[in-house]
């Protein structure tokens, strides 16, 4: 544990389908554990109460910041928009106002991004955010992938596929440390002309730009880590990243069953019972608490609507290391250099004829 608290992280604390536990048990692994002040935003009465079963919360660096209203997972639009007094709308202003540097909510991934945009405002050349999720891959544990966006944006144009490369290049460089890093388009083949309107387009936009574009990829090269930084709209990332987290429970039950099948296997089991947690944490969604929204001036962590606490506390961790690394800065500075050529700037901008 740090003794000295470094940044302040507002938290949703009405985000996850069992809201506010894991929220609360996130937030106090967190201020154990990495240096943080938790800004807890939601119902005062209700948060005090939980917080109760917890006597050492006390000593804490932690607040309670009071909000009225909620954000559900079936709220449209129109009434993301109008519950100004939600813990997802508090909790951003409070990163707006400087009180905090950064946002996790675990709630619905939609109103996120609207409400995040809205309070906080996007970076200039950035037409809208995007969710950055990382994937362990078998080319190691040094070269994860990042798949980008995994559900902000359900409808996408050509040019904001091309603005979520130049993003996803920039987050890998700044997190990973590629300085190169390889960028390829999510299709259904690897020829340039496969794939829809929307990735032919896409394609041609993005290979102009000052990018390692390698061109099409397919489902498979999520996990083979054949490129860095892989280039989708919003609505196939998030069925990707949902089929993803299938397969993991799948595979953990199947591969549970198998060795608990026979002695030997048990036997087994129990000798490489360390390899096997080792497989399990790479595979859990936990671990990587959530994706930052890149594009918004300001910090924000989106985490899966079934975050448990581990999930939460990680979250939070992320938040503080994308706070730290400076990375909207940088994304900034590169889009503003890649729109500082003529040529660039037409095919990264928001023209609808594209």
């Amino acid at each position: 544990m740090q003794n000295s608290v470094e940044t302040v992280i507002a938290v949703d604390a009405m985000g996850s389908d069992r809201h506010p536990k894991p929220e609360i048990e996130g937030a106090l692994l967190a201020a154990r554990h990495y240096g943080v002040k938790i800004l807890l935003v939601g119902p005062e009465n209700r948060l005090r109460q939980e917080l109760a079963g917890h006597p050492s919360a006390h000593a804490l660096p932690l607040e309670i910041v009071n909000a009225t209203q909620a954000i559900g997972m079936d709220d449209k639009v129109e009434t993301v928009r109008t519950k100004r007094d939600s813990s997802m709308h508090v909790a951003l202003r409070l990163v707006k106002d400087k009180r905090a540097v950064g946002f996790v909510t675990a709630g619905n991934t939609g109103a996120a991004m609207v409400v995040a945009k809205l309070v906080l405002g996007g970076l200039p050349g950035v037409d809208r955010p995007a969710l950055a999720n990382v994937f362990p891959t078998s080319a190691g544990k040094l070269k994860p992938s990042i798949l980008i966006d995994v559900g902000a944006n359900v409808d996408s144009k050509p040019y904001n596929l091309a603005q979520f490369a130049l993003m996803g290049a920039m987050y890998s460089r700044a997190i990973f440390k590629n300085d190169t890093p390889t960028v390829g388009l999510l299709s259904i083949g690897e020829e340039e002309v496969k794939g829809n309107d929307l990735t032919r387009k896409a394609h041609a936009l993005i290979k102009e730009l000052p990018l390692n574009f390698l061109g099409n990829v397919e489902g498979r090269d999520l996990y083979n880590g054949k490129v860095d930084v892989i280039v989708c709209d919003g609505f196939v990332g998030n069925v990707a990243l949902k089929i993803s987290e299938g397969l993991v429970e799948a595979v953990r039950f199947l591969l549970k069953e198998s060795l608990t099948s026979t002695i030997t296997s048990k036997v087994g089991a129990l000798l490489a019972r360390k390899a096997f947690a080792d497989f399990g944490r790479r595979l859990d969604y936990s671990e990587y608490g959530g994706a930052p929204l890149l594009g918004l001036k300001g910090v924000a962590i989106v985490g899966h609507g079934r975050s448990n606490a581990n999930a939460l506390k990680n979250a939070i961790r992320v938040a503080k290391e994308f706070y730290e690394s400076g990375i909207n800065s940088r994304i900034e500075q590169e889009l503003s250099a890649a729109r500082s050529e003529a040529h660039a700037e037409s095919l990264i901008s928001a023209d609808e004829s594209k």
